[in-house]
């Protein structure tokens, strides 16, 4: 049986987090007399919604409806747009942000116990830190981490 063909702008749009999950519920008259404007992408359709109300005058709860999006999805959508215009309706990328096990302060005390004794291990490094922070990291994560702080030193 034939794999059926991909369609090059749908894994694009897939891959950057810019899909719509639910193109076929954007109902609006722009996107069907419009070949282009697409309801797969994202990113056009929640502008397309915020100049709906913006413009055109359209109800929060009608426009979003129609855009196949929430009204919660508007009000961050809206939100986004007025902090940082059109690149802000661009997805971020998924998960943490900046080290949140293994912050700076953590990172300094594992440095003073490396430089107190250089022959400790990994493994006591994470009872140190398990002790003194309250937190559990793997001893990779604790390796990697010190490896990042010697490398912004040179």
């Amino acid at each position: 049986m034939p794999r059926p063909k991909s369609d090059p702008k749908a894994d694009t749009l897939r891959e950057q987090g810019c899909l719509h999950p639910h193109p076929n519920k954007v109902t609006d008259e722009a996107f069907a007399a419009s070949e282009f404007l697409d309801p797969r992408d994202l990113v056009q359709v929640k502008y397309e919604m915020l100049r709906r109300v913006r413009v055109d005058g359209q109800a929060i709860s009608h426009a979003a409806t129609g855009f196949g999006l929430s009204r919660p999805t508007y009000y961050q959508a809206q939100a986004a747009y007025e902090k940082g215009g059109l690149p802000a309706l661009l997805p971020k990328k998924p998960g943490p942000r900046r080290a949140h096990k293994l912050s700076e302060k953590v990172v300094a005390a594992l440095e003073v116990a490396l430089a107190e004794q250089p022959e400790i291990d990994a493994q006591d490094l994470v009872r140190l830190v398990e002790d003194r922070f309250g937190v559990s990291v793997h001893p990779r994560s604790i390796e990697r981490a010190l490896a990042r702080q010697e490398k912004k030193r040179r």
